[in-house]
């Protein structure tokens, strides 16, 4: 016999049809939740239901979506964006205490920072104001605020006080204070030549209703 021939009598008859969507190659990675019920994949921010706070998922990563899994259920699927600094979110995976501010403003966020502590409000001002967008700095803000649940509202305030009078504007920087007690500690005299962010180069409320706006 010949080729031709093998493959009619022996592989054609076991050839099974061909699948109806094309192979689609994809990534997998893990992750944790952030405080803001939110996942990054290259700069962007995917929501999941906010039950997932501070759990490891799975997350599965094509040309043109991007899954989220736990144990091995999809808890999450979205179109993925290219748009770094920028959020993906699902009202419905907000908590319902979150819901009703779906629309969230920089005059929110800040209100929200003050019933903690004037210096809480103030960073998270600075924090929004040293954005080219204010709401590329929610997801910052939101993790000083999430410290509060950790080290109580009275020691953050000083850390905040602290972190502004350093011109330290992060989450990073905040977490070491409050890890090295620093915020116990009276703060410096202020020295002429050190550099740092005064309050008042804040952007002001103006600026943030206009962004608001657009």
């Amino acid at each position: 016999g010949n080729r031709r021939e093998a493959f009619e009598t022996l592989d054609k008859p076991a050839l099974l049809p061909l699948p109806c969507a094309p192979y689609v190659f994809a990534e997998w990675k893990q992750a944790t939740v952030n405080i803001d019920y939110h996942v990054e994949v290259d700069g962007h921010y995917y929501s999941v239901p906010c039950s997932l706070i501070k759990k490891r998922i799975d997350v599965r990563i094509t040309a043109t979506t991007v899954e989220c899994f736990h144990k091995g259920q999809r808890v999450a699927a979205h179109p993925r964006s290219m748009q770094k600094g920028r959020h993906t979110t699902v009202m419905e995976h907000m908590p319902k205490s979150h819901q009703e501010y779906a629309g969230w403003t920089p005059e929110r966020l800040a209100q929200w920072a003050l019933t903690l502590g004037p210096n809480v409000s103030a960073l998270t001002e600075a924090i929004m104001g040293s954005r080219k967008h204010p709401v590329q700095g929610y997801r910052s803000c939101l993790g000083v605020i999430g410290l509060a649940k950790e080290h109580g509202s009275a020691r953050l305030d000083a850390a905040c006080e602290r972190a502004l009078h350093l011109g330290a504007l992060s989450q990073k920087s905040l977490k070491s204070i409050l890890k090295t007690g620093l915020d116990r500690l009276p703060l410096p005299l202020h020295n002429a030549d050190q550099t740092s962010i005064p309050h008042d180069n804040v952007r002001g409320p103006e600026y943030y209703r206009k962004e608001a706006s657009c």
